[in-house]
């Protein structure tokens, strides 16, 4: 992030300063509630699900190599993104190892996941291997790449992890919105910003993906929110989730039909006009008008079960019949 003691920092907008001057307040958890995106996400897919771990605060252990994964890639691009926009490009390809720097990431990530799993390992020497040398790929692929993706001209970095605390319902003042933008950029000509939701994949989104409205609103509501926060228009606001592959084709297949198969980086913008922003809100209105009083605390009343093949299969009690009883779905 650039400083106050850094000549670059008499030359940011205004309206940046102000942004990174003036933070939200934090939440105040003795007498206010935090939602999220995915505590949502959750609700929607089982809302008893849901109650077991945010009303009856039932933990379980839910990390993965593939949240230690995407937890490293997304340091380290972001560390990338602070040096380039605070110094230059050629700094950042010169000062920082980017394998390194993944790669210490990586292993923190892991042996903090590690001690929450009570000091049991969740993955094997091979398979954390593989997913290292992902990593890696993707990030060279992506200094090597970066100007098709990231410039300096004209275009400011707001910040990486830009936090969101905001009540999306003013008859719930202590249910708090909270969230935390990967990157946010500012282009001075236009006056537009841009919200990146980088998310880590395999081999990609299918149309399938993309479609999927439940995805979509995480950035339609980071839209609404940081447009609220700040007094921006949202017609100033442009969003779009930055999808990086584990797995591409080789370039050299001969089979292969385009180069853009190859891409480790790929980009899509959902649509947020207004009606897509009215069903964001709605459906996060939605949950919250079924899981809280008007005071913050949580409703007693019953989290029906919605089994299927998608959400018992990824649920960390499907095993525990006393909590749930619906068993495991194949």
């Amino acid at each position: 992030m650039i400083n106050g003691k850094n000549n670059l920092a008499k030359k940011i907008p205004k309206i940046i300063k102000e942004i990174r001057n003036n933070p939200p307040s934090p939440i105040n958890f003795a007498f206010q509630k935090n939602i999220s995106y995915s505590q949502m996400s959750i609700f929607r897919g089982c809302p008893h699900r849901w109650k077991l771990q945010y009303k009856d605060k039932i933990k379980r252990f839910t990390s993965s190599i593939h949240t230690v994964f995407g937890t490293a890639v997304h340091e380290s691009m972001q560390h990338y993104l602070d040096v380039a926009y605070e110094k230059s490009f050629a700094a950042a390809d010169r000062e920082i190892d980017i394998k390194d720097h993944f790669q210490n990431a990586y292993i923190s990530e892991y042996q903090a996941q590690y001690k929450k799993n009570n000091n049991e390992h969740f993955s094997d020497a091979s398979e954390m291997r593989e997913f290292f040398e992902d990593g890696v790929a993707i990030l060279e692929w992506f200094k090597k790449k970066r100007s098709r993706y990231f410039s300096k001209k004209g275009t400011y970095l707001v910040g990486c992890e830009l936090p969101i605390i905001i009540a999306p319902n003013k008859m719930y003042n202590n249910v708090l919105y909270m969230g935390y933008l990967d990157v946010v950029t500012y282009h001075e000509e236009t006056e537009t910003f841009k919200i990146i939701d980088i998310k880590t994949s395999t081999k990609g989104w299918n149309d399938y993906a993309k479609k999927d409205e439940d995805k979509q609103y995480q950035l339609l509501l980071y839209k609404q929110y940081f447009s609220e926060q700040y007094g921006i228009p949202l017609d100033k606001i442009e969003i779009e989730f930055m999808i990086l592959k584990r797995k591409v084709l080789d370039i050299d297949d001969e089979n292969i039909m385009s180069p853009y198969q190859a891409y480790r980086v790929q980009q899509f913008t959902p649509p947020s006009g207004k009606i897509k922003l009215g069903r964001a809100k709605s459906a996060i209105n939605g949950f919250i008008n079924e899981c809280f009083t008007s005071n913050g605390g949580i409703k007693e009343k019953t989290y029906p079960k919605t089994p299927s093949k998608w959400t018992c299969n990824f649920c960390p009690y499907k095993e525990e019949k006393e909590l749930c009883g619906e068993g495991i779905i194949y």
